[in-house]
């Protein structure tokens, strides 16, 4: 973490400063309190009794709904101060009720990855001792981006109001947004460029930007020459603003309403409340026990020529994601066996780690419970050090972390459905979330000739996975917002120098299975009316980030298909076809409705190139992993995603072993009892295959010991065996190999 950098403040404090905790008490104090009390009882602060839950449980319940709906209020109407089409049309934004020390007491609707990120920062600034330098005071104003003090990447920018009680710190306001660019080497606000921290732009380190609920004026200067959207980022920043002092207010209300002993007794009775409540959900939901789901993604970087030798390669990232679940509800996840952080932006500090474990839990395990840091104090994680999914290293890029989030945790969803469905609870089952990908960014002149970096946030809108009980929902979510919103192409239009030429689902896109992950779309767009641009995509490629379930498909994996030079400006004017989407890669209706030079290939993460007007961008998002045999699923069900293009026809008979043909009328029939045949002589063929499991594993084993892998494989293993003694001792034995064991990095 950064405050290991920094020197810590023990002195005494100042002449004629008093402390700003409860009772003459230093914030520090209060929070080594805390975290005493918690670790000696095993409850939040040492609150062994809800005294006032068990007492006037309708009283309990109206203060959180208070507090709640005074946050989720704050979102909606801070929603709407923000001109920038990301908070705006996305909702990319949240605010939560701290505690003086900085711990979760409730949040808003949003992007409640955050959940946590912003306790982080509040304890940063607490244990370096801003109570005594630069001071908490009453109308103050703190920013933070930087995920190694607390937040995912750095396009999250939060904003802090402290609130008061008399001359009593009594908790905090907290609000995130994700803003349109974030002034790193490379343009957009999910830099894919940066590979140390040194370029990961504008850095907020906790700062304190106001007083009197005031902004100062040189850190408004700063951050309007830091960026390439000073007009987006002030309305963020207000929009944040105002927000937090209507939490504060709604806090100032309620104490007002139920005195200030019952809230300080209720904050904390709050925590220990969603600790105890989380707890039970686990022992209800999952079977005790050791759950393992790997997962893999690939940074294809190699022969950039923007890039130095030593970060132009390609790299795989492991996420080998273990789940413990222990008989009296213990709930812990370890990442040890991942491989090396990198020089990339892909890399994660561990309070982007939290952030993603609590969208995933507050999505799977309490949906319907209070969302707090209470959740947290009842699980443990390990994130080993120098690993990419804790980047202790002050120089590793961060700006891009959601690279290796994304995919990393599709291995938690995996094993919670396992252990759920081990209980019975198949309608809570759900296979791997699609990819928040193709993330389209680039920057330069907008067709305004104003300065721009621009991400199309119509990423927020992928493939959900395939559900125990039904497919996955088509390009409604993703896995860090589960209120996504592909927004209105005008609206895109507007702020972004590019013009859609067509929109639509994107063909066989989801896993496929009995039960097929949730459909992405696709967007082809003309680079219109600018100058000066550069472009990139930012997409998954190599392997299948995506898995299915219970012998479900994984999604498709990504391609590039982008056309520099183009003649459609010529095609505009002689009223000639023009390229709308592209369903089926090989028969592609770009290729064939426009000239040029066609980048079409698998180099989905490449450096910024530039396009001109008229040029083509193809962006397609990806689907979610499938659930079950494919082989048994509805002939009804095939019909619909055929009539739907949902599905390309060659894949229901190769995948699904449907025999479909196209009426006259252009719908799609499946023939029962010839898709019966067909599947019959498809699993006889699978029977034929089939070797015993030792044959299997001994072909596999020769393959280790000849190294006959991808070198990118090699590496990542390699590294993995050098920093988990753990994992190297589990790999060595399961595949009986020597104790020196290493594979050979060169050739191919």
């Amino acid at each position: 973490m950064v405050s290991d950098f920094l020197p810590k403040c023990t002195g005494p404090l100042e002449a004629g400063y008093e402390p700003a905790g409860w009772d003459g008490a230093t914030l520090r104090e209060m929070l080594e309190a805390s975290e005493k009390l918690t670790e000696e009882t095993g409850c939040y602060y040492g609150v062994s009794e809800l005294a006032l839950k068990e007492t006037d449980p309708i009283r309990y319940e109206k203060i959180f709904s208070k507090l709640r709906g005074g946050l989720v209020n704050a979102r909606e109407t801070a929603m709407n101060v923000s001109a920038s089409p990301i908070v705006q049309e996305i909702g990319e934004l949240c605010f939560a009720l701290y505690t003086p020390e900085g711990d979760s007491v409730a949040l808003s609707t949003g992007i409640i990855v955050h959940v946590h990120t912003m306790s982080d920062a509040i304890k940063f600034m607490v244990r370096n001792d801003y109570e005594i330098n630069p001071r908490i005071r009453r109308g103050d104003i703190f920013s933070n981006n930087i995920p190694k003090i607390g937040d995912v990447h750095n396009a999250d920018v939060q904003t802090f109001v402290p609130i008061f009680w008399e001359d009593e710190l009594v908790g905090w306001a907290g609000g995130v947004t994700h803003v349109t660019d974030i002034g790193a080497s490379t343009p957009g606000n999910v830099p894919v460029g940066p590979i140390t921290s040194y370029e990961d732009g504008l850095d907020l380190t906790a700062n304190k930007i106001g007083e009197c609920d005031t902004v100062f004026r040189d850190h408004e200067i700063r951050c309007e020459l830091g960026v390439r959207t000073p007009m987006f980022w002030k309305l963020d920043e207000r929009c944040r603003i105002a927000g937090c002092h209507m939490v504060r207010d709604a806090v100032e209300r309620t104490i007002r309403e139920e005195g200030i002993e019952t809230y300080k007794q209720f904050i904390r009775e709050a925590i220990e409340d969603g600790r105890r409540t989380f707890i039970q959900r686990v022992k209800e939901l999952l079977i005790p026990g050791r759950y393992f789901a790997p997962t893999f993604n690939m940074l294809l970087f190699a022969g950039e020529r923007g890039l130095p030798e030593y970060a132009a390669v390609d790299t795989m990232s492991q996420a080998p994601v273990e789940m413990v679940i222990g008989p009296a509800g213990e709930f812990h996840i370890s990442f040890d066996g991942a491989n090396r952080w990198g020089y990339h932006s892909f890399n994660c500090p561990p309070s982007a780690m939290q952030g993603a474990i609590w969208v995933l839990l507050t999505q799977t395990m309490i949906p319907n419970d209070k969302v707090n840091d209470g959740a947290y104090f009842a699980t443990s994680s390990n994130f080993p050090p120098y690993t990419i999914s804790n980047a202790t290293a002050k120089e590793a890029a961060t700006g891009a972390a959601w690279g290796y989030l994304i995919p990393a945790f599709t291995g938690l969803i995996r094993n919670i459905s396992r252990g759920v469905f081990a209980r019975g609870y198949v309608e809570e089952v759900l296979s791997s979330y699609a990819m928040t990908m193709n993330a389209l960014q680039g920057g330069g002149k907008d067709q305004y000739g104003n300065d721009t970096g621009l991400l199309s946030f119509e990423l927020s809108c992928v493939g959900g996975g395939a559900r125990g009980i039904a497919d996955g929902l088509d390009y409604g979510a993703a896995m860090w917002n589960p209120e996504g919103d592909m927004g209105d192409c005008e609206v895109w239009e507007l702020i972004m120098p590019l013009l859609y030429l067509g929109r639509g689902v994107k063909p066989s896109t989801a896993g496929p299975g009995k039960y097929r992950g949730g459909s992405g779309f696709q967007s082809v767009y003309a680079i219109w009316k600018t100058v000066d641009l550069v472009m990139q995509n930012a997409g998954d490629s190599g392997c299948f980030p995506s898995p299915g379930i219970f012998g479900g498909y994984p999604s498709a994996s990504g391609y590039r298909h982008n056309v520099l030079g183009t003649d459609l400006l010529d095609r505009f004017r002689k009223h000639r076809a023009y390229p709308s989407r592209e369903d089926d890669p090989a028969d592609s209706e770009i290729t064939a409705c426009c000239d040029g030079e066609h980048l079409f290939d698998r180099r989905t993460m490449n450096y910024p190139y530039r396009m001109k007007h008229g040029d083509i961008y193809y962006s397609w998002y990806r689907g979610g992993g499938g659930l079950g045999d494919p082989l048994e699923r509805e002939p009804d069900r095939i019909e619909a995603d055929l009539d739907g293009d949902y599905l390309l026809p060659r894949y229901a008979a190769s995948v699904y072993g449907a025999v479909a043909e196209c009426d006259p009328e252009g719908f799609w029939r499946v023939d029962p009892d010839a898709t019966a045949r067909r599947r019959r002589e498809i699993r006889e063929m699978r029977a034929r295959r089939a070797v015993p499991v030792s044959e299997y594993l001994a072909s596999e084993k020769a393959r280790v010991l000849e190294g006959r892998i991808a070198k990118e494989t090699r590496r990542m293993y390699n590294e993995s065996l050098e920093l988990s003694t753990w994992w190297r001792e589990w790999f060595l034995e399961f595949w009986g190999l020597p104790d020196d064991f290493r594979f050979e990095e060169g050739g191919e």
